[in-house]
C-alpha cells in the first residue's frame, strides 16, 4: 500500500509513549489520517489527526474506526493507579485484546503494542504475569504483522508523578553507563526512542510475530 493511503489508530495517546507516538506518526507523514482513541482531551498536532472520546468498556460500539492500516496499542497503568488487580487487568490485558480482534475483524495489517521487558504468562510478579498474558493471547488471533515492544524503565515527562520512577530516572544515567554487552536490555530507555521504534516497524516489511527487547528497541531509534 501507498503510505499516503495507510491509516493509523492510536489507543493510549495521552500516555507517555502515545502522545511521542502521535508526534512521530506526523514527522514521518506515512498515513493520510491517524485516529485517537480517548477518555480526556489531548492536544491535535495535526489536520489529519482525529480524536474520539470513546468509552473503552463498549469498545465494540467503535468498530468502524478500527478499520485502519495499522494498530498501535500503548494502553498501560500501574496497580496502584488502577487501584485493583481487577481494573489493572482490564487496562493492560482486556482493553487490548478487545482492540485486537476489532483490528483483524477490520482488516488490519500491523498490531503494534507495548508490554514490558519481563513479560511472562508464568511470572510470580502479577504485573509481568499479565504482559506476557496479553502477549501470548495476541499469538493465536493470527494478525498478519504482530509487532511486540518490550522496553525496560521508560524515561519521560509524565503526568502523575510517580516517586519509585522518578528515583530510578535519577540513577537511570549512572546506571546506564555499567550496563553493557548482555546488560544493556536492563537500561532505561526513552519513551520517545520506544515511539519511533514503533514507527520504523509500521514502516517496514515485517510480517509474523515479532518481539522487540529494549535493547534493540534502542537500536532501531538510534539508526533513524
Amino acid at each position: 500500500m501507498h503510505t499516503n493511503e495507510k491509516t493509523a489508530l492510536i489507543l493510549g495517546a495521552s500516555g507517555l509513549i502515545g502522545s511521542e507516538l502521535q508526534k512521530t506518526l506526523i514527522e514521518q507523514n506515512n498515513y493520510k489520517k491517524i485516529h485517537l482513541l480517548i477518555r480526556r482531551p489531548i492536544e491535535i498536532l495535526d489536520s489529519r489527526v482525529e480524536p474520539h472520546f470513546v468509552d473503552f468498556e463498549q469498545l465494540e460500539e467503535y468498530s468502524e474506526l478500527f478499520r485502519v492500516t495499522d494498530v498501535f496499542c500503548t494502553l498501560g497503568t500501574t496497580i496502584k493507579k488502577a487501584k485493583s488487580k481487577e481494573a489493572f487487568r482490564k487496562v493492560d490485558y482486556e482493553y487490548p485484546i478487545k482492540a485486537a480482534k476489532l483490528a483483524v475483524h477490520g482488516g488490519v495489517e500491523k498490531f503494534l503494542i507495548v508490554t514490558a521487558m519481563g513479560a511472562n504468562p508464568k511470572s510470580n510478579i502479577f504485573y509481568n504475569r499479565v504482559k506476557g498474558e496479553v502477549e501470548d493471547s495476541l499469538k493465536t488471533l493470527h494478525i498478519p504483522s504482530l509487532n511486540i515492544f518490550r522496553p525496560s524503565l521508560l524515561l519521560g515527562d509524565r503526568e502523575e508523578f510517580r516517586l519509585g520512577e522518578r528515583m530510578a530516572e535519577k540513577a537511570s544515567g549512572i546506571l546506564n553507563s555499567i550496563l553493557v554487552g548482555p546488560l544493556r536490555t536492563y537500561r532505561a530507555i526513552p519513551a520517545k526512542k520506544v515511539a519511533a521504534a514503533m514507527a520504523a516497524v509500521a514502516s517496514s516489511n515485517k510480517t509474523g510475530v515479532n518481539i522487540f527487547q529494549s535493547n534493540e528497541i534502542e537500536r532501531m531509534a538510534d539508526m533513524l
